[in-house]
């Protein structure tokens, strides 16, 4: 079983691997323990189609590479304006901005820690 910090790491790499592939306005939310859904989300938006998927494939491959793991599942594609990829403890969220506006999960999980922003 995957430990907090070991989740807080991968999520702090998955967003300083999103901000070297110029993910934009990167988040990363520390849920707490009263959610069963994830430890952490990292949130980033992108700028088009083509980006989101060059974002979620480096998270995948760059991860894969540091930590030995793929995602659970990867849910969306780049053309529908939201790609996830469900780590278990850590969901990395990469949307196109209309989407993200949308969705807002910042509004939603509201009450979360803001572990790490960089904008």
């Amino acid at each position: 079983m995957e430990s907090i910090l070991d989740a807080q790491a991968l999520a702090l790499f998955a967003a300083t691997t999103l901000e070297d592939k110029k993910g934009g306005d990167i988040l990363v939310l520390e849920l707490g323990a009263d959610t069963p859904i994830a430890d952490y989300f990292v949130i980033c938006s992108a700028n088009s189609d083509r980006q989101a998927k060059a974002l979620a494939d480096s998270v995948r491959e760059k991860v894969k590479e540091r930590y030995q793991r793929l995602p659970f599942s990867i849910e969306g594609k780049s053309n529908s304006g939201w790609v996830l990829l469900d780590y278990g403890n850590v969901v990395v969220h990469v949307f196109l901005e209309e989407e993200r506006r949308y969705y807002n999960l910042e509004g939603l999980w509201k009450q979360a820690t803001v572990l790490l922003n960089i904008q």
